[in-house]
Formats: structure tokens, C-alpha cells, sequence
């Protein structure tokens, strides 16, 4: 580990504890675990606005985070972490794109063992408050607007935080949405490891317990009857133009994902 935590780490795979939620969480979900989340949010944004928000400070949020979903009755389970905990140096880790939960929470299963950092839509660093948050991260910001920038942004800012130590996690479906198209899954993580010379971790993900919202999509519909999946697949080195290897990625996430029930096309 890269620093002394006070809270579980997950070493390789975790499953929810059993546990009963009240009533009233029970009965309202999402107005619980938003007012928790708000709460971590704002506590956070206050550190990161004093230039306190370190590593070990994001990864008490994502836990906290976790924790909060899982207060209203939400389980989760985590399979595959050795991959990236096993892999010597920084990795990109490409997967599907459900939800706001895994940006939330992917830093407490990673961050413990790697730096690392998101590829992120502008809209997440001008949000009130959030955005301290967000910067604090060195995140790769891209506008959505222009593809070809969008691309060199990804391709020189991954670079260069790679040098520096960073690992990267990838979405590179155009939007989020709780089925797969593999026609929408570009191929931009596997550009940005082979220009890098680093190893991909696939990750298939289910995060449709928090929902899509219809007015503000980061704020949708929490359903604790949607259980939180994520499972890391092995270690994969680019060769030649990366073909097979961004095969590989897409035919993780679509196996696991219709284990999980999800439909894929």
C-alpha cells in the first residue's frame, strides 16, 4: 500500500456485509443517500479549496461513498482487484460507462495502491462546489465538442501523467448507459497505453443502483435492488496496432456483463 489507511482496504475481491436497512432508508433511498453524499461532497470541496485533499482524503470519500449506498440497502462486490494491485507501475484501466457511482468509488478500490486519475467531461470541473473536488485530482478534461482535440488532449495530457506516476482510468463510450454497444466503445485507452508503453486492466462494471437522472444526469434514481458489480480482468500488453487487445477488453466487459443480465449488442 502507498499510505496507512484507518478504514478496510479491499486487497482482491469484496462482498457487502449483510445488513438491514431502516425503514425510512428503505423507503427513500435516494433522499438518504444523497443527503450523505452531499455531505461528503461539501466536506471535501472544503479541503481540496485549502489544498488538504490528498490521496488518503479522497479515498475516506469513496469509502464513505460506498458506504452510504450500501446504507440503503445497496451490495456490492468487487472481483479482480490483484490485477492492478499486482501490476508494477502505472496501468490505464479501461471499462463501460454505467453511471456517476464509478467515478465516485473507483478511487477507494485503486487509489490505496496507485496514483491515479480520471478522464473527465468539462461539465464535472465547472460544477458549484464539486469542481474543487475534481481539480484537485489532475484530471484529463475534455469538452465532448471536438473528437480530434478531444483526442490529443487524452493522448498528450495521458502521456504526460503517466510519466509522472499516474495511472488512468478510461470511458470511452460517448455517453453513459446501462446496456453495452461495442459500437460505441472507441478505442482511445488502447491508443493512449500504447503510446505510453503501459499494460490495460479491463473493467466490467454494473452501476445502474444509481440511476441516470432525467433533469440533472448526475443525480438520478437510487435503487438499492440493482446490485453494484465490478470485475477487473487480467493484465493485457498492446501489440502491434492493439486490435486484439481492445478485443479483449470489449469481450470482458460484454461476458461479464451478461452474466450479470445486462444486454449487450
Amino acid at each position: 500500500m502507498r499510505f496507512e489507511l484507518d478504514f478496510p482496504v479491499i486487497q482482491n475481491s469484496y462482498t457487502s456485509k449483510a445488513y438491514e436497512a431502516g425503514w425510512f432508508s428503505k423507503s427513500f433511498p435516494s433522499f438518504v443517500f444523497y443527503r450523505k453524499m452531499l455531505g461528503i461532497v461539501f466536506r471535501s470541496s472544503r479541503l481540496a479549496k485549502r489544498g488538504k485533499f490528498d490521496d488518503p482524503s479522497w479515498c475516506l470519500s469513496s469509502y464513505d461513498t460506498l458506504q452510504s449506498l450500501e446504507s440503503v440497502g445497496a451490495t456490492a462486490s468487487v472481483e479482480g482487484l490483484e490485477n492492478v494491485i499486482q501490476t508494477d507501475g502505472p496501468c490505464i484501466i479501461i471499462g463501460n460507462h454505467m453511471s456517476t457511482l464509478e467515478t465516485f468509488v473507483l478511487p477507494y478500490l485503486i487509489c490505496p495502491f496507485k496514483k491515479v486519475t480520471f478522464i473527465v467531461k468539462e461539465a464535472l470541473v465547472n460544477y458549484p462546489v464539486f469542481k474543487h473536488v475534481m481539480m484537485s485530482r489532475n484530471p484529463i478534461v475534455v469538452g465532448r465538442e471536438n473528437p480530434k482535440q478531444d483526442f490529443m488532449t487524452v493522448l498528450k495530457g495521458g502521456s504526460k501523467r503517466i510519466q509522472s506516476g499516474y495511472s488512468i482510468a478510461v470511458f470511452p463510450q460517448t455517453t453513459r448507459m446501462t446496456e453495452f454497444d461495442r459500437s460505441q466503445f472507441n478505442s482511445i485507452g488502447i491508443k493512449l497505453a500504447k503510446r505510453a508503453d503501459v499494460p490495460v486492466i479491463p473493467l466490467a462494471l454494473k452501476t445502474d443502483c444509481w440511476g441516470n437522472g432525467m433533469l440533472i444526469k448526475d443525480f438520478g434514481k437510487i435503487d438499492p435492488n440493482n446490485p453494484i458489480k465490478l470485475k477487473f480482468g487480467e493484465r493485457l500488453r498492446i501489440e502491434g496496432n492493439g486490435k486484439a487487445q481492445q478485443e479483449a477488453v470489449i469481450s470482458h466487459i460484454e461476458n461479464c456483463l451478461t452474466d450479470w443480465k445486462i444486454r449487450n449488442y
